[in-house]
């Protein structure tokens, strides 16, 4: 969908809101400030519990409701009489078909929390910051049949630093994801911009799965650097990063990377200093220091984690 240049042709926007959680509310706050915007209906995830979109619904009095497949006929039936000129997805969790695509003039758009091409996919902020990486994107783009593939709208950057993890990376995204998808909103209603495929930022990309239960446990034979990443990348809210003790699971909620620390070949998961403030372990370069953790037991020198 091209819609670079010329005078606009529409004065205001009619928006179908397909929506869930924190993500949402932010964006709904800023989108129903816009005298040139109307949030015309708000679809929820299937079954969803959602009592801040219910409560805004009931105070715009705008109509609310949840459909097991959005792509169905009676659905899209459903949708079609409010006439809406464009459709939001900010975190919803089904995948939009053509048939809907197509059926408001301006197309469909979503926010995702990584820098399209590259992050793809599921658990984004986490894997930016397990890849060590030195900013996260925010991107707005049109959605097409495939999965975080369509044609960018708005991409943003956001330093990341050594001091940041999954909780501040989690609360920057909460808040600019809505003014990243208000902003595109104005550039499609002014027609001011011209949409970027994905492929000639990189014909490739990449997606990043969802994580599971089962990927806490930390890997003692990777880089300080490594493993300092994957603990922030996983702290709270996340299911914070594990490992094996004396027999005893410990739940690691934040350790400290010092650049300066001495490289040398001694036991990958050995437990090599203890103090007052936590303790050191020896990871496959040097050791790491561990200032913040869950554990039922004794932390002695000497010990070592399971590898």
């Amino acid at each position: 969908m091209n819609l670079g240049g010329g005078t606009s042709l529409n004065t205001s926007l009619k928006i179908g809101y397909f929506a869930d959680g924190i993500w949402s509310h932010n964006a709904f706050k800023i989108i129903t400030k816009d005298p040139n915007m109307k949030i015309a209906f708000i679809c929820v995830r299937n079954n969803s519990n959602d009592e801040i979109l219910a409560k805004f619904a009931k105070d715009y009095g705008i109509e609310i409701f949840s459909h097991s497949d959005i792509n169905s006929a009676e659905f899209i039936a459903k949708i079609a009489k409010f006439k809406c000129n464009i459709l939001v997805s900010m975190s919803f969790d089904q995948i939009f078909k053509r048939q809907i695509i197509d059926l408001a003039p301006l197309g469909a758009i979503n926010c995702h929390a990584g820098a399209l091409p590259f992050y793809r996919g599921r658990n984004i902020l986490n894997w930016a910051l397990i890849n060590d990486e030195k900013s996260f994107g925010i991107t707005a783009h049109y959605i097409d049949e495939g999965i975080d593939t369509g044609d960018i709208i708005l991409q943003k950057h956001y330093e990341i630093s050594d001091s940041d993890d999954y909780s501040t990376l989690l609360q920057k995204a909460y808040s600019e994801c809505g003014y990243v998808l208000y902003d595109a909103l104005k550039m499609i209603l002014k027609r001011n911009f011209e949409p970027i495929k994905q492929s000639n930022i990189d014909k490739y990309g990449f997606y990043c799965t969802q994580r599971k239960i089962g990927d806490e446990m930390i890997d003692w034979n990777q880089s300080s650097r490594d493993i300092f990443n994957f603990i922030r990348a996983i702290t709270h809210p996340g299911p914070l990063a594990r490992a094996i003790l004396n027999g005893k699971e410990m739940k690691i909620i934040k350790a400290i990377y010092h650049l300066n620390a001495p490289s040398y070949k001694c036991i990958n998961g050995a437990v090599v200093g203890v103090n007052k403030d936590g303790f050191w372990v020896k990871c496959a370069d040097k050791a790491l220091e561990i200032r913040e953790f869950e554990y039922d037991g004794k932390i002695r020198i000497g010990d070592r984690f399971k590898l």
